[in-house]
């Protein structure tokens, strides 16, 4: 089908379906390129719907980066919502680029952003709406190259069936790379496998198709064999070491959208050392920009989009080095611009008294958000977040003084070792920070309460352990709900059964592609949407496929076990977070790397990317050797 023919169907479907802005493409800021006279066409795919792609920055930066190479351009595609996926598959159009109209199957690349789990369904039905093969096996070279990036990738095995190529890491530079890559395979006319060969040979690019998995007779991975000297092993992570100036023309949607903000990345990276944390590991080293770029990046940014929000955002926004500088500077610089500041990350132990004062006359008075994560201070130094009942309380003491009603406490259970005391202790300190509220400002005071279940992440040092079964969860939450039904609290809480659907499938091998491909059959998608969740269809597949899901969470792995993961390689090494796991069996806690390094490998795998690519710049802090008795204290890694 024609642009101009999707265009044409599109008039008749867009007036039945909700929200038309979703799909109609148009923006103020998204760019169009002449499609006749662009040698490599990429389509950004986020699976799921507009509303949420939208604010997804990961997608924001690549598109401006590809958009600025000659030769080169990127339109977007999100998933459709239910009744526009039922009105374009009547009406037979196939899923298309909001920029030009081009159905997918007509651009060099499909790129998918994969931030989490529970979209990996949307993958598979985006697919089918576009008319490509499902399966890496089926395509030819009449097919685009589907690959895809983000969070989610680090176990990239649940989903090797369905992708041509992973990019493990940041995208800045490996996206430039790729699209040179299939740019000359275009030109030679080559066989589909010479590109994924090719492509194999990219720092950070893993090509599943090019490696097999080796099993034990009781189940567990053996090894990942290459099949190619082509193929990397391990696949070593992009890093990109000094952050490109942020992205100034973001796109201004029609609807409103999740986060309908300016976003501005002031950091990357996490040197707190959160066990259960696998952003905070994946994203090491800690980069920061320079106040002078971020104020001028805002400058632009409003300059070309009118937003009224702005998010200086980051793993943990009161970590930047420079907060306090930064804020004053937005404060005088935008001071008659009416201009509301988020920082939608703010450690306990790092909101100090005069960021609130800064934070005073711009940031939305409604909800001040900490996340002390567990409410007693032995599992909060078994997960390496040593901060003091005291010091919590002392904080939102500060917090409803200053002026905010509503305190936002975000805690997780199903730690390992937790107990119900442990739980009971987490509706304790809720009521201690409400009691806390109401001796200042009275029953405006308000404490809204998000407790999520943990799951052990690849690449954590708590990787190894075991997830809570359905009815543990269930105990552990229905004391929650007892305790906590008082005017002024508010508790929010996961589904265990979505809980268990995240483990399968962040800690699965490659037996569990089957397991997904067999559920979407049997409708499944939008998982992440608690209303379309169909669990049962899900144990279906399992039980279909011959695979057991308690085979992935309810065991206790041995340190000297293969993960389906071990072979990417996330630069923190295996041994550091096999030490960190014993280390927290004994209630021992690291102090921030920023002030001592504990050698988890990420500097010398800096140095060693410097040597393997000597044109490059990489701009890495000094680096001790691992052998060396007394570690160095380190400079922090800043443009």
């Amino acid at each position: 089908m024609t642009p101009e023919e999707v265009q044409r169907k599109l008039e008749h479907i867009l007036p039945t379906v909700q929200k038309p802005g979703r799909y109609t493409g148009g923006e103020y800021n998204q760019v169009i390129k002449e499609w006749s006279q662009t040698p490599v066409r990429v389509a950004l795919a986020f699976p799921d719907i507009y509303d949420l792609g939208m604010s997804n920055l990961g997608l924001a930066i690549l598109y401006d980066i590809l958009n600025q190479q000659p030769g080169v351009l990127a339109e977007r595609t999100y998933a459709p919502w239910l009744d526009m996926e039922d009105a374009i598959r009547r009406e037979r159009v196939p899923l298309y680029s909001l920029e030009t109209k081009h159905p997918l199957r007509d651009f060099d690349i499909l790129g998918f952003s994969l931030p989490y789990e529970k979209i990996n369904t949307n993958v598979l039905n985006m697919l089918d709406l576009a008319g490509i093969p499902l399966m890496t096996s089926e395509r030819d070279h009449e097919h685009p190259l589907v690959i895809a990036g983000g969070h989610a990738t680090y176990n990239p095995e649940p989903m090797v069936d369905f992708f041509d190529a992973f990019v493990i890491g940041e995208g800045e530079e490996v996206i430039l790379e790729i699209v040179g890559c299939v740019r000359e395979w275009k030109r030679s006319n080559g066989a589909r496998k010479d590109l994924l060969k090719a492509l194999a040979g990219i720092l950070g690019v893993y090509v599943p198709s090019l490696y097999q998995a080796h099993y034990h007779e009781d189940g567990r991975l053996s090894h990942i064999e290459r099949l190619t000297d082509e193929a990397q092993l391990p696949i070593i992570k992009r890093i990109v070491p000094k952050l490109p100036p942020p992205p100034c023309n973001h796109i201004v949607p029609f609807i409103d959208i999740t986060h309908n903000r300016l976003p501005i990345e002031i950091m990357r990276g996490c040197t707190r050392g959160c066990r259960f944390c696998q952003a905070g590991m994946i994203t090491r080293p800690v980069r920061e920009r320079t106040v002078e770029e971020i104020v001028a990046a805002i400058d632009h940014g409003l300059a070309n989009t009118g937003f009224e929000e702005m998010g200086l955002l980051s793993l943990s926004s009161s970590d930047f080095s420079s907060i306090l500088d930064l804020v004053r500077e937005v404060n005088e610089r935008f001071k008659d611009q009416h201009l509301s500041i988020s920082l939608p990350s703010l450690r306990i132990e790092t909101v100090s008294v005069e960021l609130m004062d800064l934070l005073q006359g711009n940031a939305h008075r409604g909800g001040f958000t900490l996340a002390p994560e567990a409410a007693t201070e032995r599992l909060r130094d078994l997960i390496n977040k040593p901060v003091s009942t005291e010091q919590l309380l002392d904080t939102a003491h500060e917090i409803y003084k200053r002026g905010w009603h509503t305190i936002k406490l975000y805690f997780m259970i199903g730690h390992p070792t937790e107990t119900l005391d442990d739980v009971q202790a987490i509706a304790d300190l809720c009521k201690a920070v409400l009691a806390k509220g109401r001796s200042i400002i009275g029953k405006r005071a308000r404490v809204n309460v998000g407790v999520s279940t943990f799951v052990p992440k690849p690449h954590t040092p708590f990787q190894w352990t075991t997830c809570d079964t359905i009815e543990q969860i269930e105990e552990k939450q229905g004391l929650l709900k007892r305790q906590l039904r008082i005017p002024g609290l508010k508790l929010n809480w996961n589904d265990p059964q979505e809980t268990m659907l995240e483990a399968w499938l962040s800690r699965g091998d490659r037996r569990l592609g089957r397991v997904i491909h067999k559920a979407w059959m049997q409708g499944t998608k939008f998982d992440a949407w608690q209303e379309h969740f169909n669990y049962p269809a899900w144990m279906e597949a399992f039980e279909t496929v011959g695979v057991d899901p308690s085979f992935y969470l309810h065991r206790e792995r041995s340190l000297d076990e293969t993960l389906p993961w071990d072979h990417i390689d996330a630069a923190v090494n295996k041994q550091f977070l096999a030490e960190d796991y014993l280390w927290s069996t004994q209630g021992r806690t690291r102090i921030d790397c920023r002030e001592h390094c504990y050698s988890c490998g990420i500097l010398p795998t800096f140095i060693d990317l410097r040597r393997q690519h000597p044109g490059k710049t990489w701009e890495c802090p000094e680096v001790h050797s691992p052998s060396q008795k007394k570690v160095k204290t380190l400079p922090l890694i800043q443009n």
